[in-house]
């Protein structure tokens, strides 16, 4: 875990991929352990008891990325606030299997499955399904990549709403399914899913300004862009 910024209503965090934000595991660990334990270190009465920690969004596990935690209730409030009404700017990179078109948008409607952890696209006005919306712009693509891989492209993807597994069906729905993701591209050849939420973009709950926080995309496929 690599903390990015902390003062005293936010916490804002790098999360590797491979760790979960929330696990119900005995013994595992997950962001808000972690963060937890962060916060008990700097109690200096016991007595005050459990500090508080505010879960605003969640990442995938296998997503690496930017994530900001609130401290107090009145933080969480206000960034929850600011999700529901799509003023958080999540900015995202991936790697995606075929040639990507310069920009598009996608709106999509998505159905969870919650019996198999999955969610799929379906026609509009199906009964559970929810609106789902994103752009991407194409950075750039590989129109050699290694003997036995497909054209791979750079994306960088705006986010919208928050479905479940959104961007990943989404893409995939598009002809251009995440590299390294085995859920909804079993046959890519890709070891770990290639996408990581790099940019954040919220307004400080207290001082209502303005702030951006970035980390670097971690892995081999990422460097070969």
């Amino acid at each position: 875990m690599n903390l990015l910024y902390e003062d005293k209503d936010i916490l804002v965090v790098e999360k590797p991929a491979g760790i979960p934000v929330e696990t119900s595991r005995i013994g595992s660990k997950d962001m808000v352990s972690l963060l937890r334990n962060h916060l008990a270190e700097t109690v200096k009465n016991p007595q005050d008891g459990i500090p508080y920690l505010g879960m605003i969004h969640r990442l995938d596990q296998p997503v690496q990325g930017v994530m900001v935690f609130a401290k107090n209730p009145k933080a969480a409030a206000s960034l929850s606030k600011e999700i529901a009404q799509n003023e958080m700017k999540k900015t995202y990179l991936a790697v995606v299997e075929g040639k990507a078109k310069e920009a598009e948008t996608l709106t999509d409607f998505l159905l969870k499955d919650g019996r198999t952890n999955t969610s799929r696209k379906v026609p509009k006005g199906t009964k559970g399904a929810k609106e789902a919306r994103l752009s991407y712009e194409c950075l750039k693509i590989l129109e050699t990549p290694d003997p036995g891989q497909p054209v791979l492209s750079l994306v960088r993807i705006h986010l919208f709403t928050g479905r479940h597994h959104q961007i990943r069906v989404q893409m995939a729905s598009a002809g251009l399914p995440l590299y390294g993701d085995r859920k909804y591209n079993p046959v890519s050849a890709g070891p770990t899913l290639a996408l990581c939420a790099f940019e954040l973009t919220f307004r400080h709950p207290s001082t209502r300004k303005s702030m951006t926080f970035s980390c670097q995309p971690a892995g081999e496929i990422f460097r070969r862009f």
